[in-house]
Order: structure tokens, then sequence, then C-alpha cells
């Protein structure tokens, strides 16, 4: 039973169960955002903690491996960053961190644009560009939000 477990939690399958496993959650955000399904598996603790279990996971294996202190190499410049993304241990870890908060973000744009009544129209592309290009989604949400809200505000 172990040594299947241990087949079965390669870094491919849990980069493969992590990006499949996320679709779901982004679905229901873009096309049911408001339906209490959505509330429950996307805005709640859910998905952060399934993704939250693997990056433990990861991190303990990278630890295991002697190699915890290797992803600082990253702010030493951009010859550090390819280095740090060349170890496939480090790579998925980074990876699951973006779908994480790519997610968390998404969640928040669902939530907000209900607060604000903003229209399907506007939260749907935002969400879809959020979940595609992170922060380019964020941005064309803010500036549609500041449009029909009518003020800006930074601390919401």
């Amino acid at each position: 039973m172990i040594n299947t477990f241990d087949t079965l939690l390669t870094f491919e399958n849990i980069y493969l169960f992590a990006n499949w496993g996320v679709l779901p959650f982004w679905l229901l955000l873009i096309f049911i955002p408001s339906h209490v399904i959505t509330k429950i598996f996307c805005q709640s603790v859910i998905a952060p903690l399934l993704l939250a279990v693997a990056y433990i996971f990861v991190a303990y294996q990278i630890f295991l491996e002697g190699g915890i202190l290797e992803g600082f190499k990253l702010y030493l410049g951009l010859d550090g960053l390819d280095e740090v993304y060349s170890n496939e241990s480090l790579r998925l870890i980074f990876w699951l961190h973006f779908l994480a908060i790519s997610l968390f973000v998404g969640a928040w744009i669902a939530r907000d644009s209900q607060v604000h009544m903003i229209p399907k129209v506007f939260s749907i592309p935002s969400i879809a560009i959020t979940y595609f290009a992170g922060p380019v989604g964020i941005i064309f949400y803010w500036l549609v939000r500041i449009f029909y809200v009518k003020k800006i505000n930074f601390d919401d």
C-alpha cells in the first residue's frame, strides 16, 4: 500500500492533479459564481487547503533532498531564477503557489463583482483572464470596478 502511495505521489502526478483539479473551481467561478456550491467549494478554505497540502508535501520532499534553501537563489538575479526553475521540485512548489493565489484572487473577483453588482459580461472575462494571466485579470477587473463603482478604493 505504501509503495503504491509513493508511486502515485510523484511530482509529475501532483502537477497534473493540481492543474486539472483547479479547473472545476474556475468553472464554478465563471459559470455559477453566486451558487451555493460555488460558495462552499471556491469561496471557502477547501481549494486553498487542498493546494496547501500538496505544497507542504512538496516542501517536505525538498527538505528531505536537502535543498530547502535553494529557492532563495531567485533573489540573486535572473540567473538565480533560472537555476531555481531548473529544479523540478522548486518549479512545482512555485506553480502550486501560483495556482493557490490566482484561485484566491478569482474567488475574490467573483464575490466582489456580486457585492458591487458588476455585470457578468465583465466579471467573467476578469476571472478567465486571472486564470490565464493572473495580474492582468486583476487590473482588468479593477478598471471595470472603478467604472461601475465610480470610485477608486485601494483597501478592499
